[in-house]
């Protein structure tokens, strides 16, 4: 029988984490529960000791992602549940989730309602973001940022070094999953609202977010993105020769920068996918 090991990034939760590791031990009483403190200043680690549950404290914070990956290194389990310590994920969940990785799958991710999506702003960044990786990868992504996620250990590691140290472990573990043609599959969950104020800053993560629809595209298939936009720039400079030879008889030096353009972006995006291609290759 697989080992399971529950491992949930926290970062000031004390709050929640009251309620919800009790919780957990539970609905999962055999499994192996390890919060990473993520810097925390308040008494997140006393509330594991009372609990009973491993512990991992970070000097300072490093970031979602860091934590996410401290606790995949240091889990026993053959299988790695990841929730997050604000008590939005069920307990009960995860033994759903973990059944039908039982089908043959290599994740399952927990996927939210339009109502379970924190505020309406991040509900159609989501849907943005579920749209676009779905067009890329060519399989229906139902949600591409949940942080509620159940993966076999051995292939969860494979990708460690590709998870960055901040929020967007989520995007990253998806599209490198479907990258290497591992099984992905989608449960419906209902994610309660989150105890105590959040992490993410609107403005200055907005930034970062937009920043996590390009990582989509080059993270999965690189020349999806520059191949397009490649094609724009040849466009647009045909277009402004076919104006100027009409007009002027003449070739203009913005039809042949455009042009210039278009071949350094294809070409730029065919170093792109070969570099991709090497950073998924698994040595035998």
């Amino acid at each position: 029988m697989s080992r399971i090991s529950i491992i949930l990034p926290a970062k000031n939760e004390a709050a929640a984490l009251k309620d919800l590791l009790p919780r957990l031990a539970a609905a999962q009483p055999e499994a192996e529960i390890i919060v990473v403190d993520d810097g925390s200043t308040d008494d997140t680690r006393a509330v594991c000791e009372r609990t009973g549950v491993t512990c991992l404290s970070s000097p300072y914070s490093m970031g979602n992602g860091a934590a996410i990956k401290r606790g995949a290194r240091a889990a026993s389990g053959d299988i790695l549940v990841f929730m997050d310590g604000d008590g939005q994920h069920d307990p009960a969940d995860v033994r759903r989730l973990v059944s039908r990785m039982e089908e043959g799958f290599d994740m399952v991710v927990g996927a939210r309602s339009w109502e379970s999506q924190a505020g309406v702003g991040r509900g159609v960044a989501n849907t943005l973001y579920n749209w676009l990786a779905s067009r890329m990868t060519g399989h229906v992504v139902a949600d591409l940022t949940s942080g509620f996620r159940v993966a076999r250990a051995a292939r969860f590691r494979e990708f460690i070094h590709l998870l960055p140290n901040g929020f967007s472990y989520p995007t990253t573990s998806t599209m490198a999953f479907f990258r290497s043609a591992y099984g992905v599959a989608y449960e419906p969950i209902k994610a309660a609202e989150r105890v105590g104020k959040s992490h993410i800053r609107p403005f200055k993560d907005g930034i970062r977010f937009l920043l996590i629809i390009f990582k989509i595209a080059t993270l999965y298939s690189p020349l999806k993105l520059f191949g397009p936009v490649s094609v724009v720039f040849f466009m647009l400079g045909t277009a402004n020769y076919a104006r100027t030879y009409l007009l002027d008889g003449r070739l203009t030096n913005g039809s042949a920068l455009m042009w210039s353009a278009a071949v350094i972006v294809f070409l730029i995006g065919l170093v792109s996918e070969q570099i991709t291609s090497l950073t998924y290759r698994r040595d035998e």
